[in-house]
């Protein structure tokens, strides 16, 4: 058994890294045609052999998660009737490294008679299954990673990426929304963060500490106790935000005041705290907490009218599951 360094390891990340390198720098107006091309497409149909085909169906899957139909098409299956599949106005995308794989080949002329348009995604573009499409994109290597330099490695590699492009510019072209990408998730953690707003994990007004400025330091962390939140909402008579006070607040008023008699929830309250909307998604409120450089741990919800509706805490967004 060989004893390997870690530099074999780090050349092989190298080779695939400048074979992408090397594809990107081949970008060319064909990726927007072909993009656009899917994106107008009544389906798109994906067909490779081998490791290919493992591509193509990945490629596939991302397509379907951006609301974009796709299916596989096993190019063998595909001559004993599954042809079928392919109609008027749809893309066919085929992977193949050298472009003159037998069983693709063999489809090239029947899905012509089926008026689907071709797209081929090829390392040689001088070959069969290139003169022969309608659109070209060359999936250029340095060479494989592979340690005998044959194995698909870094062919699929490049060739999964330049998918990845095919599905995010035609799911930009088409103007898929976050909305059209929760269709397609609704279960897991990506179901989750696109479909859980902050209205369903929130605390409610019955739940709250709710204070008005006027109202003493004594009896504010009072209220903090009692509704066991570990914080209290400021808000006037109609309900409309005035401040927000944390137990970081509590503790900061009591670390600079000795006498705290006096002290009311206006003098302790943080202004013009920072809100969000009960309909946003649980996500975005938890990127509102962490992206700050002074992390925070829950936020005042107000509705469409900026009445205080609730509070929603980093807790409460970690026990739903994101």
């Amino acid at each position: 058994m060989e004893t390997i360094s870690l530099d074999f390891i780090d050349n092989i990340f190298e080779t695939e890294i400048q074979s992408l390198i090397l594809a990107k720098s081949r970008i060319s107006d064909n990726f927007l045609k072909a993009a656009q091309l899917i994106a107008q497409s009544n389906k798109v149909v994906l067909s490779g052999i081998g490791k290919s085909g493992l591509i193509a169906r990945k490629i596939g899957a991302t397509l379907a998660s951006y609301n974009i139909s796709a299916i596989f098409l096993h190019p063998v299956e595909a001559l004993h009737g599954d042809i079928g599949i392919i109609q008027d106005n749809d893309v066919v995308i085929l992977l193949s490294k050298s472009g003159s794989t037998e069983e693709i080949v063999r489809l090239v002329p029947f899905i012509k008679s089926r008026n689907a348009k071709i797209i081929s995604i090829v390392n040689n573009t001088n070959s069969y299954l290139a003169n022969n499409s309608d659109i070209v994109l060359e999936a250029l290597i340095t060479q494989e990673a592979c340690i005998f330099g044959i194995a698909p490695t870094s062919s699929t590699t490049v060739t999964l990426v330049i998918g990845d492009v095919l599905a995010i510019t035609a799911a930009k072209i088409k103007g898929i929304t976050i909305k059209d990408f929760s269709k397609t998730h609704p279960l897991g953690n990506i179901g989750l963060k696109i479909n859980l707003q902050v209205k369903d994990v929130m605390h409610t007004i019955e739940k709250l500490a709710l204070v008005q400025a006027e109202t003493s330091f004594k009896e504010t962390i009072i209220k903090i106790s009692q509704q066991g939140l570990g914080c209290a909402v400021v808000v006037d008579n109609q309900m409309n935000l005035v401040g927000f006070i944390t137990d970081g607040d509590v503790r900061r008023a009591l670390h600079k005041n000795d006498e705290i008699k006096n002290l009311k929830a206006a003098d302790v309250m943080t202004r013009n705290p920072i809100t969000i909307n009960q309909n946003e998604y649980v996500d975005v409120a938890l990127s509102i907490m962490e992206n700050r450089q002074s992390q925070i741990n829950s936020l005042v919800i107000c509705d469409n009218h900026n009445k205080v509706v609730g509070v929603v805490r980093l807790h409460d967004i970690v026990r739903s599951g994101i």
